[in-house]
């Protein structure tokens, strides 16, 4: 079993991850994206493997998603008949896409991740009305079969990797099912949660966890999470699109330098 500490971990790196936590957590409840800041700085801590910083990281970060999703549904009320069974598909997928986490490299799946976000941002950009209200383009089996659909894809690339999973849910809820940021965030939580759990399901029996580590994150990951919900339920839909875009942009940047290190650089020298 993983001790509850990594030996290199010194004061002032814990004290960094922390404060990387208490904003992912904060950028995590309001559009998604919180990876983007905790995973990074969960490798910076000497002598964690790229498995064990994303094992570590899914138990900090339940614990903010959980947080957030209570926020939201407290002050949101979203429709459970569409978050909840599309968060059990996603917690089944994020299981196997932790089962492989560990066989296929992450840079795999840079580049397509990279062109996707471009993509939206783009879209998102370009059509400013948006997600401003929920105008849903499908009812009965055909909405949760969609939603079915998204929880089984976007499950799957959290358990496998990661970043940016609040952000690809909210797009799809909003482009795809028809509803604006401010709920397609409430039910983004709620499967984000999910698909953290399902990657912690198969990182815990495997050791993989630094249990004293990702409880302090998840106690960061709690606070940040909780303001970032309430911020977001306080300033709407135009709030959330404006953040949305941001974090977008901040993933293709920061996803963009690793395809670039790690890909396109070694076939240029």
């Amino acid at each position: 079993m993983t001790d509850l500490l990594p030996e290199g971990l010194t004061t002032a790196t814990l004290l960094l991850v922390l404060l990387a936590a208490l904003t992912a957590g904060f950028v995590d409840a309001v559009v998604g994206g919180g990876g983007l800041i905790q995973l990074p700085a969960l490798l910076l801590v000497p002598g964690m493997s790229p498995v064990q910083a994303l094992a570590t990281n899914k138990l900090g970060s339940v614990f903010g998603t959980s947080t957030s999703a209570l926020t939201y549904y407290r002050r949101v009320r979203p429709d459970l008949r569409t978050a909840l069974p599309m968060a059990g598909i996603a917690l089944a997928s994020s299981f196997v896409g932790a089962s492989v986490a560990a066989l296929l490299p992450a840079a795999v799946f840079k580049p397509v991740i990279v062109v996707a976000l471009i993509g939206i941002g783009a879209f998102t950009l370009l059509r400013p009305a948006l997600g401003e209200v929920t105008a849903l383009r499908h009812t009965g089996r055909r909405h949760h079969g969609i939603a079915a659909g998204l929880g089984l894809v976007i499950g799957f690339y959290d358990g496998i990797l990661g970043p940016g999973t609040g952000s690809f849910l909210v797009f799809a809820m909003v482009s795809l099912l028809g509803y604006d940021f401010l709920n397609a965030s409430a039910k983004a939580k709620i499967v984000n949660c999910a698909t953290n759990l399902g990657a912690l399901l198969f990182f815990v029996p495997h050791g993989s966890v630094f249990w004293g580590l990702g409880l302090l994150l998840g106690a960061a990951n709690m606070l940040g999470g909780y303001l970032g919900a309430r911020t977001a339920t306080s300033r709407g839909s135009r709030f959330i699109r404006i953040a949305f875009l941001v974090v977008v942009t901040a993933l293709i940047v920061r996803l963009g330098a690793d395809v670039w290190s790690e890909t396109i650089r070694p076939r240029l020298g």
